[in-house]
C-alpha cells in the first residue's frame, strides 16, 4: 500500500511538475532569462527568503519527491527538463542564498540568469549546476552586484 500511494503520489508530482520548466532561486528573482533582476543590489530580503524554515521544507520536499520519482522509474541520469531545472535552483539557493537567480532547463542545457553579490558567488554558479546528474551543459548570463550598504 505504501508503495502505491508513494507511486500515485509521485505522479501527481510528475504531472504537475511537467508543464514548469523555470525556477527561481527567490521570489525576487527574474521571472526568465530574458528578464532584468530589480533592486538587484537589495539582497537581505532575498537571503531571509532563502534562509526561512518554509523555504527550507519546501527545497526538502521538492528533493525527496523528485528521488522518489526517479527511483521508480530507475534512470537516474535520464531527468526531465522541469526536474534539472527545479534541482539545480535548489542547488544554487542552498550554495548561494543572497543570488537572486532564474534557471531555465531544456534537452540537458541548464540556462541561468540573474545576479549575485560578489565573485566567489559567481564563481560557483556553474561548477554547482553541473553537479546535478544529467546536467548536460550550462549557460549562464549572471551579473555580480554587490549588496547595497
Amino acid at each position: 500500500m505504501k508503495k502505491l500511494a508513494t507511486f500515485v503520489l509521485g505522479g501527481i508530482l510528475l504531472f504537475g511538475s511537467a508543464a514548469c520548466e523555470t525556477a527561481k532561486t527567490s521570489a525576487d528573482a527574474p521571472d526568465s532569462i530574458n528578464d532584468e533582476v530589480e533592486q538587484a543590489s537589495q539582497v537581505e530580503e532575498t537571503l531571509e527568503d532563502a534562509s526561512s524554515e518554509i523555504r527550507q521544507d519546501q527545497l526538502n520536499s521538492d528533493i525527496r519527491a523528485r528521488e522518489q520519482r526517479n527511483d521508480i522509474i530507475g534512470d537516474q541520469t535520464d531527468r526531465a527538463d522541469s526536474d534539472l531545472a527545479s534541482e539545480v535552483r535548489s542547488k544554487l539557493e542552498a550554495n548561494i542564498p543572497r543570488a537572486k537567480l532564474v534557471v531555465e532547463a531544456e534537452d540537458g542545457v541548464v540556462s541561468i540568469a540573474g545576479t549575485v553579490p560578489d565573485e566567489k558567488e559567481y564563481k560557483t554558479v556553474e561548477p554547482l549546476a553541473k553537479q546535478i546528474l544529467g546536467v548536460k551543459s550550462v549557460k549562464t548570463d549572471v551579473k555580480v552586484v554587490p549588496p547595497a550598504q
